[in-house]
């Protein structure tokens, strides 16, 4: 599985349910990530897309704890597991975890690539990534020329699960 992310120099994701900055760039890399596969995001998250709606040409699949909950267009799951076996039915490099923070840390034990944004700025933030950088089962793999967005520096970056010998 692999997972799609935005993060500041802190690993920040978010603040008040908001990405912390929208670049074009990295929408458009989003799209062209993730267009004619399958994404994994929570309630909250589908909140923020485009008229509250799942995202066209993609299989979304929809994480929530109210039993009640259904999205027209989407899959509903109620727990990881449940989402899990759902996702069998689809290639592993076929299934985007899209956040947000608690759908990364549940699903990120099942993820062997993580495409991360990386923003040359720290902002205030109220959700985290888990830092990859820190993390000894994760390798930096490849890495874009630094871009620039107006005065905001980033670069693509590529981190692969470490191969257990």
């Amino acid at each position: 599985m692999n997972l799609i992310v935005n993060v500041d120099e802190n690993w920040a994701i978010g603040h008040k349910g908001r990405l912390l900055v929208s670049i074009p760039e990295d929408m458009k890399f989003f799209r062209s990530e993730t267009t004619g596969k399958v994404i994994v995001l929570g309630r909250k998250t589908l909140e923020t897309f485009p008229s509250g709606m799942p995202l066209k040409n993609r299989t979304n699949l929809i994480l929530s704890q109210n039993p009640d909950f259904q999205v027209k267009g989407a899959l509903v799951c109620h727990s990881v597991e449940e989402a899990l076996k759902e996702l069998k039915a689809y290639a592993s490099r076929d299934i985007y975890i899209v956040g947000g923070e608690s759908i990364y840390r549940a699903f990120l034990p099942y993820c062997d690539v993580a495409h991360v944004t990386r923003m040359r700025q720290a902002y205030e933030a109220d959700a985290w990534f888990p830092n990859l950088e820190a993390d000894p089962d994760w390798e930096l793999t490849g890495e874009s020329e630094e871009k620039t967005y107006f005065n905001l520096e980033f670069t693509f970056c590529k981190y692969e699960r470490r191969k257990t010998p």
